[in-house]
């Protein structure tokens, strides 16, 4: 197949040898498999932001460190040089985050390297070498939903306590190998203690695996992973290991409406008696 212009120059210096076919055009990027050295891999060639469909890239970039406060500052003005510097920011996020998760044990693709908005990383092929395919284009049995229903929450829980949240998951970008599920699709993936998104945004990455298991055991939607998870992670209780149960019950509190009323009346009180007597003492100055 005709060689893409993003590719050509990895095929120019030897980084590919060949492109082989498009597995398909994403909302970020296009994915082809590619030759390297005799071993097929995969390429993710980044669209450019015009190109790029995904929404509300702002709020995914919320908490992302730049290391240059050069790039951070013509970022913010929006320079040429400035937008050159957010799509590298953006292509290297996933790029990052590939390294980090598979460092924490999560089932991801492996990163190979990253040149001039290319991403090359592993191939997730199913049993039979074939390309696997995507979670939503499988048919599970409920035995199998609850096996990988399990794994998905073991990894999504390796992710956090990683410090990321994927920020975009859910049966389109997870894929099915002979041993189970591998995540995939990361440039938005987010700082789960940066972001002031990260809790909403992990919610529904939870509740978008759980609906899709549950249409294969409708008990899986009675759980409640999402809000356990998250409890346990803001209050320093949550490793890889830590068991879960699938159950959360939300305190409720009753507000005292009269002694909350009591305090504010108690605080305003006390405000203008210093001021008064602040009055008072610079009159005995004057």
């Amino acid at each position: 197949m005709k060689i893409p212009n993003r590719i050509q120059p990895l095929v120019d210096d030897g980084a590919v040898d060949a492109v082989l076919q498009r597995l398909k055009s994403g909302k970020e990027a296009d994915v082809y498999t590619v030759l390297c050295g005799g071993k097929i891999q995969c390429a993710k060639v980044y669209k450019e932001a015009a190109q790029r469909s995904f929404k509300q890239a702002v709020q995914y970039q919320e908490g992302r460190k730049v290391r240059n406060s050069r790039s951070t500052r013509a970022m913010q003005k929006g320079s040429k040089f400035g937008r050159k510097q957010q799509e590298e920011t953006w292509q290297m996020a996933e790029v990052d985050a590939l390294f980090r998760l598979a460092d924490a044990g999560v089932r991801v693709p492996q990163p190979y390297m990253c040149i001039d908005g290319v991403l090359l990383m592993e191939l997730v092929t199913d049993a039979d070498g074939a390309v696997a395919p995507r979670l939503s284009d499988v048919t599970l049995t409920k035995e199998m939903a609850v096996t990988d229903f399990d794994t998905m929450i073991r990894n999504i829980v390796r992710m956090l306590c990683a410090g990321l949240v994927h920020g975009d998951l859910s049966e389109f970008n997870v894929l099915l190998d002979a041993n189970g599920p591998v995540i995939i699709d990361l440039p938005q993936a987010v700082d789960a203690a940066a972001n002031n998104h990260a809790e909403s945004m992990f919610e529904r990455d939870v509740n978008n695996i759980t609906a899709y298991y549950g249409q294969f055991d409708p008990q899986l939607l009675q759980t409640r992973y999402a809000k356990e998870i998250w409890a346990l992670y803001e209050d320093g209780k949550l490793t890889p290991e830590t068991p879960l149960t699938g159950l959360f019950v939300e305190e409720d509190h009753d507000v005292d409406m009269d002694s909350l009323v009591d305090e504010i009346i108690a605080a305003e009180d006390e405000f203008y008696d210093r001021k008064r007597a602040a009055e008072e003492r610079d009159q005995q100055y004057d």
